[in-house]
């Protein structure tokens, strides 16, 4: 597919990341401090709340964006998504007898405030890239134990917190919790030390599924109405001693960042790629129709107060071990009922060298090799810190980009006396 040319010229800058191809879908806040629909194209924001108010889209239900949410649009389901992408593309293209109209509800993306693009349901993190798996096994269990045996069988989760997902741009305090200072007997209660975070992409469930029903990965593919970048910030020295034997609890409950913008399945079909050669043949409810990944270069930013922005990693989502489809199907396959605005982190997606891997923890291999940044060290993130994910799908002569998914550290907020 080459680039789609839309009467937006910004949109036809092969660098820009929000070409007529992607189109992807966001909330955002203007003048009048509402809750707005949009679609990016180019440097604009189209005002799809404004549009369907004034009786310009053709929707199966009315006011389907008048909340400020993309949660009743991705009930609809994937015949209706198919043709509004189609109605937007005819729309937006370049000679389209609409640009009279919808010229007059574009915003400048300056001057809107970007919001969460939907309800978070209930939020799922999964732990399913190999590489990231082998490193943190190999730190703590050692080389020859590092993936446990169940690994290479199944796609492994934990349900963790809806309430504390939050768009790129929120300010993240830093968590309280327990953590056990080495050689001491009892725990302490304070700040946690080894904050760190996890390059991950989330996949949004735009279509339900029923309590007590299975689905298959083919099915599961179809329900997914988007992806988003995620950053499922990490407490490392509150989960080392927290997790055994339940897992992660509050060392990622306290907050987990995603970018502004949905990037629909359909923006992003012509990216698929396969999941890698399997080790161990997968039970047959796990086993995919055909490729079921995307190409999409992902990177790592951090800019520490009065420093300058530097990337520390650069990685591809292609290197995952499960895809979002069979986390998906995996996650139904016990009857679990799926909901619309279902959140599904992919896990942290690591390659195979120091500069690839997706957290603090591996890039100074558990706080031993502190990474350099000019002047300053870091082994684990400290208050002022920002960090940003950064990511898009290469096109010929167009990007499909995601914007970007950046938090910054503040200090822990003092416990109540």
């Amino acid at each position: 597919m080459a680039l789609l040319r839309s009467w937006v010229t910004s949109a036809n800058d092969p660098n820009g990341p929000f070409p007529l191809n992607n189109l992807p879908y966001g909330v955002f806040v203007q003048g009048d401090g509402d809750l707005h629909c949009g679609v990016a194209i180019g440097d604009q924001i189209l005002n799809l709340t404004r549009l369907e108010e004034d009786e310009h889209l053709n929707l199966p239900e009315i006011l389907i964006f008048a909340i400020g949410s993309w949660n009743d649009f991705m009930e609809l389901g994937p015949k209706v998504w198919a043709a509004f992408r189609a109605f937007l593309i005819e729309a937006l293209e370049e000679g389209s007898p609409k640009q009279a109209t919808f010229s007059g509800y574009l915003v400048p993306m300056a001057e809107a405030n970007m919001a969460m693009p939907f309800d978070v349901a209930e939020y799922t993190d999964f732990y399913s890239g190999r590489q990231h798996a082998t490193n943190v096994g190999t730190m703590f269990r050692g080389a020859e134990s590092a993936l446990p045996p169940n690994w290479l069988h199944i796609p492994i989760g934990y349900n963790g917190r809806a309430s504390t997902v939050v768009v790129s741009g929120t300010d993240i305090h830093r968590p309280l919790g327990q953590r056990k200072p080495a050689g001491e007997d009892a725990p302490v209660f304070g700040p946690s030390r080894r904050l760190d975070i996890e390059l991950e992409m989330g996949a949004i469930v735009g279509t339900p599924s029923q309590m007590g029903q299975p689905i298959s990965v083919a099915e599961a593919d179809e329900m997914i109405f988007g992806y988003v970048l995620l950053n499922d910030w990490s407490a490392r020295d509150l989960q080392a001693w927290e997790y055994q034997p339940l897992g992660p609890f509050q060392a990622k409950a306290f907050a987990t960042s995603i970018s502004p913008w949905i990037v629909t399945a359909a923006a992003l079909n012509s990216f698929r790629t396969s999941t890698p050669p399997r080790e161990v043949p997968l039970l047959p409810y796990l086993r995919e129709p055909g490729p079921m990944l995307y190409d999409i270069d992902l990177s790592v930013v951090i800019q520490t107060k009065g420093g300058s922005p530097q990337i520390i990693s650069r990685t591809n989502y292609a290197t995952m071990y499960f895809s979002a489809a069979q986390q998906l199907a995996h996650h139904a396959s016990s009857g679990c009922a799926m909901n619309t605005g279902d959140l599904l982190g992919s896990g942290t997606i690591s390659g195979v060298t120091k500069d690839t891997f997706g957290s603090l923890l591996e890039i100074t291999w558990g706080g031993k090799e502190p990474l350099t940044l000019g002047k300053e060290t870091r082994t684990f993130i400290e208050d002022g810190d920002t960090l940003t994910l950064l990511g898009h799908a290469q096109g010929d002569g167009f990007r499909i980009g995601f914007g970007d998914c950046a938090g910054t550290i503040l200090p822990a907020v003092e416990f109540p006396a």
